[in-house]
């Protein structure tokens, strides 16, 4: 027993002294590193990585229409989705360089439309701004577009030609029930929302609950979330340094020039057919993602318009 004793002693003393040693020794943020003997001198030991509380912007809107923010309920939906797009920094990173690529398409498209500029962020929070994204649903493209909706619209969709993917032609897709949605619902906040939960959902749901905006619906959390989504994409990707991301125009995704070629015949084989316009048929289809075979059917002789890079650019 009094070798255990002693030993337990001596233990305590250790964690003691252990504890006092610790206790003297100086925090991160004061040490300093070894001496660098190839500069000659001692370097601080520094973590620049913060986490901040965001500050809610003055004036927030979407399409012009203000966000309540001075409501709550509303201040804390708000927060959280400012807060969750600032710190996905890779995400935000990533929408920062598709979208110089890609909002040279689409805004004069919607302002062809009188859609309102800010819409342009529907597209982003839909599909990441990726050109061949799919939902479980099978929504496609960079506006999500099911397949009935886009066959109602005009579009060719079929495992031949998938036009949801062609992005001009799916904004005007876009574009047309953005439209009909705000005739119908009175705002282009619900438009947005409806987007998400279609007309007749949004429209159910302000005529159960005796109301007629959406911020003072119940919703569940997809269709909640999703017009403050939107304008949190709009506030970070138009206000890069308040949200702290550093990048040079440089670093940027930069659009493709390309030229139109207009093919009225079928297509047997479009790895051929690119290599006769000086590409592969890899890149053949990073420009035409609505092309979804290895060939064209063209029985109806349909004159379907492709886009060519011009030379120099994957030389």
């Amino acid at each position: 027993m009094q070798i255990l004793k002693n030993t337990l002693t001596a233990i305590g003393l250790i964690c003691v002294s252990g504890l006092f040693i610790f206790s003297m020794q100086k925090s991160p943020s004061e040490q300093k590193a070894p001496s660098d003997n190839t500069l000659g001198k001692e370097k601080p030991l520094i973590n620049d990585y913060n986490v901040y509380a965001l500050e809610m912007p003055e004036g927030i809107n979407f399409a012009g229409e203000p966000v309540p923010v001075e409501n709550p309920d509303i201040y804390e939906r708000m927060d959280r989705e400012l807060l969750v797009n600032t710190y996905w920094q890779s995400n935000g990173l990533l929408m920062f360089k598709r979208a110089q690529k890609y909002f040279p398409i689409i805004e004069p498209i919607l302002k062809k439309n009188g859609v309102p500029d800010d819409f342009k962020y529907l597209a982003v929070i839909e599909s990441g701004l990726v050109p061949t994204a799919k939902s479980p649903a099978g929504a496609s493209g960079f506006w999500q577009i099911m397949k009935a909706t886009g066959r109602e619209n005009g579009l060719e969709v079929n495992t031949n030609v998938d036009e949801r993917y062609n992005l001009e032609k799916a904004t005007e897709v876009a574009c047309k029930y953005l439209k009909k949605a705000k005739e119908k619902l009175g705002s282009w906040t619900a438009a947005a929302a409806a987007y998400n939960a279609g007309n007749a959902g949004i429209s159910r749901r302000f005529k159960e609950q005796g109301v007629s905006d959406y911020y003072d619906l119940l919703l569940g959390e997809e269709t909640g979330r999703y017009v403050f989504r939107i304008v949190a994409l709009k506030e970070i990707l138009s206000n890069p340094d308040r949200y702290g991301f550093n990048f040079n125009k440089n670093h940027l995704y930069k659009p493709v020039p390309t030229y139109k070629v207009e093919v009225d015949t079928a297509v047997t084989s479009f790895a051929k057919f690119a290599k006769r316009f000086g590409v592969n048929y890899k890149i053949l289809k990073l420009h035409n993602p609505w092309l979804r075979e290895k060939h064209l059917n063209n029985k109806s002789r349909k004159a379907y318009i492709i886009e060519i890079p011009k030379e120099g650019h994957y030389n």
